[in-house]
């Protein structure tokens, strides 16, 4: 296993972070308490969860699984999601935020939390007043460090910004879609991150497994994979010119001898900015053939064959930020 620096924190991180947000519904409490123990026992030292995955179910599987060597892990959650029927049971207010943490901690069976991420923007609360709760939290010893995630570079630039005036606890990570042909990231997101270091841990790095490519565009989704449960994932991938960008992507990764899974991630963990990339396993077997993309460099070919794909779906124009 390959580790790597979360931002300025100094704390080491496994290039493959374990996902959790299916366990507890997709995957079953025993089979995933299996999986992550055998990722444990690979080297693999980060993982992944939220309040709102499964109904706080997977922050409870992820409790059960480390607690033996929670010491040992980097154990990261999330908040923002609606949790309940009242009306302030969602959000970053500091009502919401300091019960949530409560409750997170509960379930994972844990006094503290490694990376507390803020799960996306809430545009009804200052930055000011999540931050300065995210920093209570840290001089509280809940929270280790704070992180965000679904962040656009200027809402992070801001935060960034507020954390250095008021001498905040600032988002050392943040959380973001990245993939073969979900590369927009680039343009702004990934420079800021490197100018200030920030960590970036990516989430869909095989775009909810189109890019496995073993799905078929002129056949409905298979049963019990992502596109069949989740109407958001169908949406956000299941098209044709995404199908066609796996085609040349899948015939790249055979001329140079690799599965297509590991070619993805290889491809992602290849780029110096990124820390870690977010990776779901429903079996053992998935997680091993995840595990061995770490170790892959793929040639300057290789990584210029991957562009050509990407200026077919994003050809190139007049951009504003020269």
């Amino acid at each position: 296993m390959q580790y790597r620096i979360l931002g300025k924190t100094g704390i080491r991180v496994s290039g493959i972070c374990l996902g959790a947000m299916t366990y507890g519904s997709q995957v079953d409490e025993k089979d995933a308490i299996n999986i992550m123990e055998r990722a444990v026992d690979a080297g693999v030292n980060f993982f992944d969860t939220a309040d709102a995955y499964v109904q706080g179910r997977s922050e409870e599987i992820v409790g059960k699984a480390l607690k033996k060597v929670r010491q040992s892990v980097i154990l990261a959650t999330k908040v923002a999601h609606k949790t309940g029927p009242g009306i302030n049971e969602q959000g970053l207010s500091r009502k919401h935020v300091m019960k949530a943490i409560e409750d997170s901690l509960r379930r994972l069976g844990t006094d503290y939390i490694d990376l507390y991420y803020v799960h996306f923007p809430d545009h009804n609360t200052p930055i000011e007043e999540t931050l300065r709760t995210l920093d209570d939290l840290v001089h509280h010893g809940k929270v280790r460090y704070a992180a965000c995630s679904n962040f656009h570079a200027w809402q992070l630039c801001k935060a960034l910004w507020v954390s250095d005036i008021h001498n905040l606890a600032r988002f050392d990570c943040i959380q973001s879609p990245y993939n073969l042909f979900t590369r927009d990231i680039e343009y702004e997101l990934l420079p800021l991150c490197a100018s200030e270091g920030v960590g970036v841990c990516v989430y869909n790095p095989l775009a909810g497994g189109l890019l496995t490519g073993k799905h078929d565009p002129n056949k409905p989704p298979a049963e019990g994979t992502r596109f069949a449960l989740e109407k958001g994932y169908h949406q956000r991938y299941w098209s044709e010119a995404n199908f066609k960008a796996v085609a040349g992507l899948v015939k790249i990764a055979k001329e140079y001898g690799r599965s297509m899974p590991q070619f993805a991630l290889a491809w992602i963990l290849n780029n110096t900015t990124i820390t870690s990339a977010i990776c779901s396993a429903t079996s053992a077997r998935q997680l091993e053939e995840n595990l061995g993309a770490v170790e892959i460099k793929l040639s300057e070919a290789e990584l210029m064959a991957c562009d050509e794909v990407w200026r077919e779906l994003r050809p190139h124009r007049f951009f504003y930020g020269r």
